[in-house]
């Protein structure tokens, strides 16, 4: 949850729609949508895309981020 809370703000700063930002990673809004929902368990490639088309460091999009054991995804 809080990886999409993090890519839905810096989304919004760019001022990007979530089309915007799947035309820039190559990937269907739906993707993007359901990241910013925290619906996805994503891939490191998917990170690193997502980080890109943010236009910002992957590391700094997952930094100090845990994982939920009680989480459904």
């Amino acid at each position: 949850m809080e990886l999409g809370r993090r890519a839905r703000g810096r989304r919004t700063e760019l001022g990007l729609s979530q089309m915007a930002l799947a035309d820039r990673i190559g990937l269907h809004f739906t993707f993007v949508s359901s990241v910013e929902r925290g619906e996805r368990n994503l891939s490191l490639s998917s990170i690193l895309r997502l980080a890109e088309g943010l236009e910002m460091n992957a590391a700094d999009l997952v930094e100090d981020l845990r994982w939920d054991a009680d989480s459904p995804t």
